[in-house]
Parts: structure tokens; C-alpha cells; sequence
């Protein structure tokens, strides 16, 4: 009786093992171990996640892998735009200067937010600047305002575009930079990271991973660099990436 129950429970633990393997739970065997993914236009449509892009979200997450936002927006808009931001074990915003812990709600700033004088000024000229923790901005055509404000007052600031939106930020600052500050807390490569993107905004994030992905939508220029382009737009574009990163580890890239 001893023998045979022995048995049994050493045949259920290796069972166990091979069904958590063939699952990708084998983390450090993973050659993928983290998804950095944009918000609007590539997880989102018209600023919302759908269930079924959130249920490929959490089949990921069970899979051992992290999830990393890499956002643009700043962090009480997306609070009220995805309440499911748990799913995510970090979340960079502002375009790189912000980062958040999910799990404990602390946030860390990643740069300094340009002096009140800067600000001032737009405002003076008409210029009505979102700002954020560290990052500030507006929208097409008042990137030249901004530009002349910048010159005038000597600042170590740049510009970057995303479609319609200006967003003002310090030298150095982007995606890429917020995306290694996450990776860094949460030991993980950039080579070991799969990035995925629709706008010139990306670029500098995606260019920095070990497999970059383009949704179906994305500009033109985003998808001349990806390694991989979706057949899918958008979050069903993500659910296709997923749905490969748990079958196979994206294998076919080489």
C-alpha cells in the first residue's frame, strides 16, 4: 500500500511538471519572458481594452511572463480608462518619465518636469500644455510655439510626436528609457522582451527589444522595422502575439 501511494504521488508531481513546462512555466527557459506593449491603438480601440484582449492578457501573465505598459498618457487618465491595469506587473507613462507598480500603486518619476516659467509662457501664447508628473503636452500646430519657447529659455527639453499629440519632455526620455528602468526592477533583458507598437512614438522602445511587433494598423514606418507584423488590428492584433508567445515562444523569429 506504501509503495503503490508513493508511486502515485511521484507520478502526479511529474505530471505536474511536464503539463507546467509544455505551459511555458519554465520562466528562465523562456526565450521570451516579458510582453511591453503600447496602449492606444495597439492594446486599446478608441481608448478600451475588450474582454477578450484582457482574457489573452491574463493567459500570458499564467504563462510565467510579465506585462509591461508603455504608454503615453498620463497616470490618472489611464486609471480611469483601464481599470485593469493589475494585469500589468509595471506601467510606464508619460511616454517613458513615469513609472507605476501595479501592486503597490507607488509611482517614481524618471525625470525632472520642465520649470513653471516654461509653462507659463505656452499659456501666455495660447498654448493650453497637459501637464503631468514630468512630462508636458499639446497637440499639432503648436509645436512651433514650443520650440521657440524652448530656445528662449535655454532648456534641455525635446519634442516628440505621436500622430496628433506634442509631448515636451527632458533630453533623453522616451519609451525605450522607461521601458529599461521596468526591465532593470524587474530583471529582465531587453533581449528576453517582446515589444509591441502602432505609432512613431514606439519606435524607440521596439528598437530596443529582442522581437519587435507591429500591429495591422500601425503607420507604414513601424512596420518597415518590426521583425513581425499581425494579421489582426489592434488588441485582436496582441491576442494573436500572445497566442504565439505561449505556443511556441515566437519560433519562427529568427
Amino acid at each position: 500500500m506504501k509503495l503503490s501511494f508513493i508511486a502515485s504521488v511521484l507520478a502526479a508531481i511529474h505530471t505536474d511538471l511536464l503539463v507546467g513546462f509544455s505551459e511555458g512555466k519554465d520562466f528562465k527557459k523562456m526565450r521570451y519572458q516579458a510582453l511591453a506593449t503600447d496602449y492606444d491603438g495597439t492594446l486599446a480601440t478608441d481608448g478600451k481594452v475588450d474582454e477578450t484582449t484582457l482574457a489573452a492578457l491574463s493567459r500570458l501573465r499564467d504563462s510565467g511572463r510579465k506585462l509591461i505598459l508603455v504608454t503615453g498618457r498620463h497616470l490618472e487618465d489611464l486609471l480611469q480608462t483601464f481599470p485593469r491595469i493589475e494585469l500589468f506587473d509595471r506601467a510606464i507613462l508619460e511616454n517613458g518619465a513615469l513609472l507605476y507598480r501595479p501592486a503597490t500603486g507607488e509611482e517614481k518619476a524618471l525625470g525632472d518636469r520642465p520649470p513653471k516659467k516654461f509653462i507659463q509662457l505656452l499659456q501666455e501664447r495660447g498654448v493650453a500644455p497637459a501637464v503631468g508628473r514630468v512630462i508636458v503636452a499639446t497637440w499639432h500646430p503648436h509645436e512651433n510655439t514650443v520650440l521657440q519657447t524652448i530656445r528662449e529659455l535655454g532648456l534641455e527639453l525635446q519634442i516628440i510626436f505621436n500622430k496628433g499629440a506634442v509631448m515636451i519632455l527632458p533630453s533623453g526620455i522616451n519609451k525605450a528609457s522607461g521601458l529599461n528602468a521596468a526591465l532593470s526592477e524587474l530583471e529582465i533583458k531587453t533581449s528576453q522582451t517582446v515589444a509591441v507598437g502602432d505609432a512613431e512614438n514606439d519606435h524607440a522602445f521596439m528598437d530596443v527589444c529582442g522581437c519587435a511587433v507591429a500591429v495591422a494598423n500601425a503607420l507604414p514606418m513601424v512596420k518597415e522595422r518590426a521583425n513581425l507584423v499581425t494579421k489582426s488590428a489592434r488588441g485582436a492584433g496582441v491576442v494573436e502575439l500572445i497566442d504565439q508567445m505561449i505556443d511556441n515562444d515566437l519560433s519562427e523569429i529568427g
